[in-house]
């Protein structure tokens, strides 16, 4: 079911929200989050289908905001309700123009579902210096953003990092997660010790400034970051005193894992798409105090001059003794595996 509502109200659009359930013969109640999605009207396709996508394992309320010609002498809200056509929940358009743009959240609070968490996601390249700051950004739990879109990608990751309050996390992050169980898995096996490191993908890559700096922190050990065509990340090694531990994906959808004195094994290591990085962020409303640690080293040897993500890094001894010495997942910040699919996704 579509609706379309022209210079109408909050009030207005609620009304319709509830005549459409009761005309679908839907639930009241059943949605687990409200989703805020705060794009521009060339991405808002896009977001809008991950959304729905996601929706199918988290049914929740989209609210998608999207500017229109702010800078207009007349404030007007246009709305779009679409229910029951492609899963469960609720999505609404919310299409403001003229000053109203600039007070979108006075349009947002009365459309939020009662009692149920706030996530804000803005899928593109514009991201407000303080996400926890915006006034869409201060109604929520938890705050999506995604360097990669950027036009400055490791500036703006950068920026994302001073800013950070818990509840903010980034998409470049999100895609390592398989990287990460990959490494921590191969590190679990018996090995000897970790002397360096090296994360080889394509320029510009958060993901893999961010992969760097998380083995650097977890390991205490230097690791450099080399330039590749790509896609994403192609390739991961570990130091060893008898011979690298290697991850290398060339084609962005199969990686070949590497061990001393064992034999090759070929891995699934999908680049995943956008609707499975944002159901895997809205599973968790917690701080991610990982992704903190890596954004804020990377952050450091940005602003020190340094080549991003290639210098030898200070050991941090709490961690990296329990890297070495305990389970590597644990130490690692990870939970324990999820059954979670392979990724990068840049």
């Amino acid at each position: 079911m579509n609706i379309d509502l022209t210079g109408t109200t909050t009030r207005q659009i609620q009304d319709a929200l509830t005549q459409a359930r009761h005309v679908m013969g839907g639930p009241a109640v059943g949605m687990v989050l409200t989703l805020i999605i705060v794009t521009d009207e060339s991405a808002q396709y896009d977001a809008v289908r991950a959304a729905t996508e996601a929706a199918r394992e988290h049914p929740c309320r989209v609210l998608t905001v999207i500017s229109r010609d702010p800078r207009g002498s007349s404030s007007r809200l246009d709305a779009e309700i679409r229910m029951g056509e492609t899963g469960p929940g609720e999505t609404v358009l919310l299409r403001m123009y003229g000053p109203l743009a600039e007070h979108a959240d006075s349009v947002v609070v009365p459309l939020l579902m009662p009692d149920t968490p706030v996530v804000t996601w803005w899928p593109g390249g514009k991201v407000p210096k303080v996400p926890a700051e915006d006034p869409l950004g201060t109604l929520a739990q938890r705050r999506v953003t995604d360097s990669y879109a950027a036009r400055d990608r490791l500036g703006t990751l950068a920026q994302l990092a001073e800013a950070y309050r818990p509840g903010d996390t980034d998409f470049a992050w999100t895609r390592l997660t398989s990287w990460r169980s990959l490494l921590a898995a191969a590190l679990d096996q018996k090995h000897d010790q970790i002397t360096g490191g090296e994360v080889e993908a394509e320029p510009d890559s958060p993901s893999a400034e961010l992969l760097a700096a998380w083995l650097s922190i977890r390991l205490g050990v230097p690791v450099t970051r080399t330039v590749s065509e790509g896609p994403g990340i192609t390739g991961a090694r570990l130091v060893t005193r008898s011979g690298d531990i290697r991850i290398h994906r060339p084609d962005g959808r199969v990686a070949t894992l590497c061990r001393p004195g064992q034999p090759d094994r070929q891995v699934s290591l999908m680049r995943r798409p956008m609707p499975e990085l944002l159901a895997e962020e809205l599973r968790r409303l917690d701080p991610d105090d990982v992704y903190h640690e890596a954004a804020v080293r990377f952050a450091k040897d940005l602003a020190g001059g340094s080549t991003p993500g290639g210098v030898a890094r200070d050991p941090v001894s709490a961690t990296a003794e329990a890297a070495r010495t305990g389970p590597a997942r644990e130490a690692a910040g990870l939970e324990p595996d999820d059954g979670s699919g392979g990724e990068d996704g840049e």
